[in-house]
């Protein structure tokens, strides 16, 4: 064989773990990119609050907490999934914590009422948070007792390991800023992050 064709192939085959490797690195997640889970009523409402926060990376609505695999908006609607409607929250725990991610949670939807957020009824709009690790359960119980100090009535709010999240249908993501016009979103929506942008505005990322 060629010299120079031996040489060629040599460099390649060196090269190619090397690409490999660099991309791999290039993809990793950062060790203080966490996730975060949680359903408090219909997932168009807590999607642009929570995107608005300092540190958020990412935010999806979708599907947790219930036993049907890949399970469609139509499914989830007959309460019989066991599914909440939810949003995943990547973040990056060195300029929020999940502690200040639930304050903002609590502070957005009514944890007091059972199955239900306003006129949205029915187990797909419990409140639930989802927990990834030991350090977010026991966060999230405690700010739960906590909690229970501002309400007339009991936290209802389930707190349960996290297994798997099932992102929604296209038309459900940025559907709020998708249509801003919309009855629900002016009417419901609305509200809700204008309530939380008087309450934390030193949480909001400039834009």
């Amino acid at each position: 064989m060629n010299r120079t064709i031996l040489i060629n192939m040599l460099c390649i085959m060196i090269a190619v773990p090397v690409l490999i490797s660099g991309g791999n690195a290039m993809n990793a997640n950062p060790s203080n990119q966490e996730e975060a889970t949680l359903g408090g009523g219909c997932f168009w409402c807590l999607e642009p609050v929570f995107e608005q926060l300092k540190g958020v990376l990412d935010v999806r609505p979708g599907y947790a907490g219930g036993t049907l695999p890949n399970p469609t908006y139509k499914q989830v609607t007959t309460g019989r999934t066991g599914h909440a409607e939810v949003i995943r929250i990547v973040f990056d725990s060195s300029k929020i914590s999940f502690r200040e991610i639930l304050d903002v949670f609590f502070a957005i939807h009514d944890p007091t009422t059972l199955n239900r957020q306003g006129a949205d009824t029915g187990t797909q709009y419990r409140s639930i948070i989802l927990y990834h690790n030991e350090d977010q359960k026991r966060t999230a119980e405690k700010v739960i007792r906590e909690a229970g100090d501002r309400y007339r009535n009991p936290v209802v709010t389930e707190v349960v390991p996290f297994e798997a999240f099932y992102e929604a249908e296209n038309y459900h993501q940025d559907y709020y800023n998708n249509n801003p016009g919309q009855p629900y979103c002016r009417l419901v929506i609305a509200p809700k992050i204008d309530k939380f942008q008087k309450l934390f505005p030193e949480k909001i990322e400039e834009k």
